[in-house]
């Protein structure tokens, strides 16, 4: 016999256990499956934008991560192998108060993000499958249904809507034809979370680029902190072997970056794993009976670090949609799939000016930068693509980002 429920949600991550706790939450019958047993690292998603925490504030979730240790840092500085450091320290940008009530971005690893969204759900009043092994169908339009495995058994839910959370690959957007559009990769990044950096100072997150990197860190407090490197698509086994733990690390031995030594005598906390970075999306990220959330509807080049904010934005709207009325027909997401659209045309244009601005290397890329610092202290316009990655896009003016920005700040 099928069983019965309001919304199965396929993928228990971030996405999934987010819209499942707030579904549950006023009562919906909620089923969550996830394939996995346990949450593994990433190296990706641990960095929440202001925009972001505003977001996870209105889902009612921000006390829960507070509680478990999340992180806020209240300070940045963008380094520059062209760039004195201490110029660069002078124009430091303070990130509590960028909106209010938010003390800064917040910053929480990704595995414990995912096991504290699962158990919120769980205990809100969702039934969560982990270790679903398989899905064998998925039915979209006016009844849908999921059928899959778990515990070797077959069964079948029925539902009003399927919302796809499983991510980049997701099975949902492909089995529901929702297309995917992608740009070409521009370059590769790659991720480790590291402990013993106590040196490094903890409200304090640094962006900037030396030599052939471009280096990222997000304090997560305690000593720990998210390193990031970015660096030409042309070195594919760069970090690949035993040593490639060790080439990271040295990699932030850094003369544009005083205290960086911190970071490099840190020690490895979590694997390094480099991948392509690129923008994909959706025009529409619904269809009869399925609606897409985060990644799985297209995610943003991650060098910008607006993964997690998107996916709670996704989140927030979705289920505003899902308890504003019984409709929830493709009409009823039309707005959704409007802003989202845009939402992330303006971030796929921060983050394409972002990685011509930093991973471009060489004598010309690095005179480019030292130019760009200069004119964005001129002229505030041309900051306004980098701060939207703080404030939310939709805050910024449309011209923060029409091509002349673009060709203004490179030329």
């Amino acid at each position: 016999m099928p069983e019965q429920y309001d919304v199965v949600i396929v993928g228990g991550g971030i996405g999934g256990g987010a819209l499942g706790t707030v579904l549950a939450r006023v009562g919906k019958r909620v089923l969550v499956l996830e394939k996995t047993t346990e949450y593994r690292d990433r190296v990706r998603g641990e960095w929440i934008a202001p925009w972001g925490v505003v977001e996870l504030k209105a889902l009612g979730l921000y006390d829960t991560f507070i509680v478990a240790g999340a992180h806020h840092v209240s300070r940045h500085i963008s380094y520059a192998d062209a760039v004195d450091p201490s110029v660069a320290e002078a124009a430091a940008l303070p990130l509590a108060g960028l909106l209010p009530d938010i003390p800064g971005p917040l910053c929480i690893g990704h595995p414990k993000s995912c096991q504290l969204l699962h158990d919120t759900a769980v205990a809100s009043g969702a039934t969560v499958l982990r270790g679903v092994s398989d899905i064998l169908t998925l039915a979209f339009g006016a009844s849908p249904s999921v059928s899959y495995l778990h515990d070797g058994a077959e069964h079948t839910a029925m539902c009003k809507i399927i919302v796809g959370a499983d991510g980049r690959g997701s099975i949902v957007r492909r089995m529901a034809g929702i297309e995917l559009h992608r740009d070409p990769t521009h370059h590769l990044f790659s991720g480790m979370l590291v402990e013993g950096a106590d040196g490094w100072p903890a409200d304090t997150q640094v962006i900037g680029t030396e030599g052939d990197v471009h280096y990222l860190a997000f304090p997560q407090g305690n000593g720990r902190v998210r390193l990031y490197l970015g660096y030409s698509r042309d070195q594919p086994a760069r970090l690949a072997g035993e040593s490639g733990q060790q080439v990271f690390l040295d990699a932030f031995r850094l003369k544009s970056v005083p205290g960086s030594e911190h970071l490099a005598n840190a020690r490895p906390a979590g694997p390094c794993h480099s991948y392509p970075n690129e923008d994909t999306w959706t025009d529409e990220p619904y269809a009869e009976g399925v609606v897409l959330v985060g990644d799985a509807a297209g995610h943003n080049d991650p060098i910008i670090g607006q993964g997690l904010s998107i996916t709670y934005r996704d989140v927030r709207t979705v289920r505003d949609v899902l308890l504003a009325s019984d409709d929830w027909s493709p009409a009823a997401f039309a707005a959704y799939g409007e802003e989202r659209r845009e939402r992330m045309r303006r971030l796929r244009f921060s983050a394409t000016l972002q990685s011509r601005l930093e991973n471009e290397f060489g004598p010309d890329a690095e005179a480019r930068r030292g130019r760009a610092f200069e004119r964005r202290a001129q002229d505030p316009m041309l900051m306004l693509p980098a701060l939207a990655t703080m404030l939310g896009p939709e805050r910024l003016p449309a011209a923060a980002f029409e091509e002349s920005i673009m060709e203004r700040t490179l030329a």
